[in-house]
């Protein structure tokens, strides 16, 4: 062993030092240390090498770097140019070069390493929160207002519609001129006098409108559909009072009489395609959403 890396091991050992320990504060690698140690300098990169690794080895273990370049300069391999290595060597920008480029590549190691786990976090998070929002589920109502509508429908001939509704208005028209006369003046005054419809009210869950039923010992649904939509019917108990729940296409009419009932919820998928009629009375809508729910309650006299 030269006694160059002799005086320089000793000094590790007095200081407790390991050569892993050694390695960690000159970040020079541990077979540099060794070949220091040994005096086997023909493993290190080049004479310069040899010459700033003894120096940053001196200076870990509290010895005088130059002092110790001069004592056991013989020892030392030479360059083409020593003068231009020593000041090199001296020179403090060059002691940060003086790491070998493997040693560049652990110190960079864990910032890589960190800056990887923290893109993974990121891209995991995105990809749950877009799992989190495609699965989420319309929690306003257990009824199926997650029927999708087909947007491409052709959309509805109201020339054709109008006529439609001509015809039906004259009809009802013509119904309701026999069936007044068949009742006195009095009797259809005091029938259309009696039945009130209160104005609606939005409750708290902004798709739900309450309305009251008074004057009148019936209550008859009538609903007209003009296109495709949803329509359901349920107790107070949540309980379907309509046999045929699906959705209705233009020209459909569904009919049911509550009249046993005191609490009736009409479900629309499309309330711009349905007229809801209340013992023959049309129901006006309190607030122009596409689904809602339409809740009557009835008190009879």
């Amino acid at each position: 062993m030269a006694e160059l890396g002799t005086r320089l091991k000793e000094a590790r050992l007095s200081k407790g030092y390991s050569l892993d320990d050694l390695q960690e504060i000159t970040k020079i690698q541990k077979r540099y240390l060794v070949g220091i140690e040994e005096g086997n300098y023909s493993i290190m990169p080049g004479s310069f090498y040899v010459r700033a690794f003894i120096k940053q080895y001196a200076d870990a273990v509290g010895l005088n770097a130059e002092e110790i370049l001069e004592t056991y300069k013989s020892e030392l391999p030479g360059t083409k140019n020593d003068q231009v290595s020593q000041s090199m060597t001296n020179s403090p920008s060059r002691r940060k070069v003086s790491k070998g480029p493997s040693n560049k590549m652990m110190e960079s190691m864990p910032k890589i390493i960190v800056g990887l786990f923290i893109i993974v976090i990121i891209v995991v998070i995105w990809v749950l929160m877009q799992s989190k929002n495609n699965a989420m589920p319309d929690v306003k109502d257990d009824i199926p207002s997650e029927i999708e509508y087909d947007t491409k429908v052709k959309p509805i001939d109201t020339e054709k519609e109008k006529e439609k509704e001509d015809k039906k208005a004259q009809a009802n028209a013509k119904q309701d001129s026999k069936d007044s006369a068949k009742e006195t003046p009095d009797e259809k005054k005091t029938e259309e006098v009696k039945q009130s419809i209160s104005a609606g009210a939005i409750e708290a869950d902004g798709a739900t409108t309450s309305y009251t039923l008074t004057g009148t010992d019936t209550f008859k649904i009538r609903i007209e559909i003009s296109g495709p939509t949803f329509i359901g019917i349920r107790n107070q108990q949540q309980q379907e009072l309509l046999t045929d729940t699906r959705v209705y296409n233009a020209g459909e009419v569904v009919e049911f009489d509550a009249t046993s009932q005191n609490y009736a919820r009409i479900r629309l998928g499309n309330s711009a395609q349905a007229k809801i009629y209340i013992n023959d009375e049309l129901l006006t809508y309190a607030q122009q959403i596409v689904t809602q729910n339409i809740v009557i309650n009835f008190n009879k006299e």
